[in-house]
């Protein structure tokens, strides 16, 4: 099964302008750009034929060829990452039979994620859309019980059926957690994505649903459309998974790169 990862990454972010550009510390003292680390983690996993940086910003472009990333240039009429994918798809020689959407905002993901992505779509044709999910415990639950109680708009959360199918993806805690010593089972949702050709294709065709509109996230609009999304459950593998979402954050993404002694 071909696949290849596209990176999506846009300057002008409304929550943290110029985020894919900022620098992050890592175990040796070397800074690395956010969008340079995100590249690392896409390139370390196996099975893909290509990773690709998307943006429509000359100085992320500048930035990623300075490390060594292909880079497509997408227009800036790209609303989100997955709209961003489904233009690149038409700039590739060849179709991949599968689109890994890694966001240029999680160089924390692991190879693994977008493994276990890559192998429930070869394992179930039927599949048309992946995206990882994560049970946060520990310190990940705090960070996101944290975050809403402080008035920031952190991680997401996923709410799926006993299937996998996803009912629900919120930037609120979903289920609510009244208590960190007794909490319901909360999962993270990981900002990977996995399509078939088709399922980008049909998704440039349906209009901004409300829901997509009201939470911020784009793949909403799979399931206001009546798309189903297939939520595979990982391991972050003893690591806490964080996204870089808020300038609070790159203090958390560097703790972990220090931690677990990644350069």
């Amino acid at each position: 099964m071909s696949a290849v990862v596209f990176i999506p990454a846009r300057y002008a972010s409304s929550r943290y302008p110029g985020k894919p550009l900022v620098a992050l510390r890592g175990a040796t003292g070397e800074c690395k750009s956010l969008i340079q680390r995100s590249w690392e983690a896409a390139r370390a996993v196996e099975g893909v034929e290509a990773v690709y940086v998307l943006t429509d910003d000359d100085r992320i472009r500048a930035a990623s060829e300075a490390f060594g990333a292909t880079v497509l240039m997408t227009s800036s009429e790209a609303r989100n990452g997955t709209e961003r994918c489904a233009e690149a798809v038409d700039m590739l020689d060849s179709v991949p039979e599968v689109i890994v959407n890694l966001q240029g905002d999680a160089p924390l993901t692991p190879a693994s994620m977008v493994a276990a992505l890559l192998a429930r779509m070869r394992a179930e044709p039927g599949v048309q859309m992946a995206t990882p999910i994560l049970r946060a415990e520990g310190g990940a639950l705090e960070n996101l019980v944290m975050d809403r109680r402080e008035g920031r708009v952190g991680g997401t959360t996923a709410v799926a059926r006993d299937d996998g199918t996803a009912l629900y993806f919120s930037k609120e805690v979903l289920p609510h957690v009244e208590s960190l010593s007794h909490p319901p089972e909360v999962w993270h949702h990981v900002g990977v994505y996995a399509y078939r050709p088709d399922a980008l294709r049909a998704y440039m065709g349906w209009e901004r649903g409300r829901l997509e509109v009201a939470e911020g996230l784009e793949q909403l609009r799979f399931l206001e459309n009546g798309c189903p999304v297939t939520c595979v459950e990982v391991s972050a593998e003893g690591r806490v998974f964080w996204e870089l979402n808020n300038p609070v954050d790159v203090a958390r993404i560097e703790a972990v790169l220090q931690k677990e002694g990644i350069a």
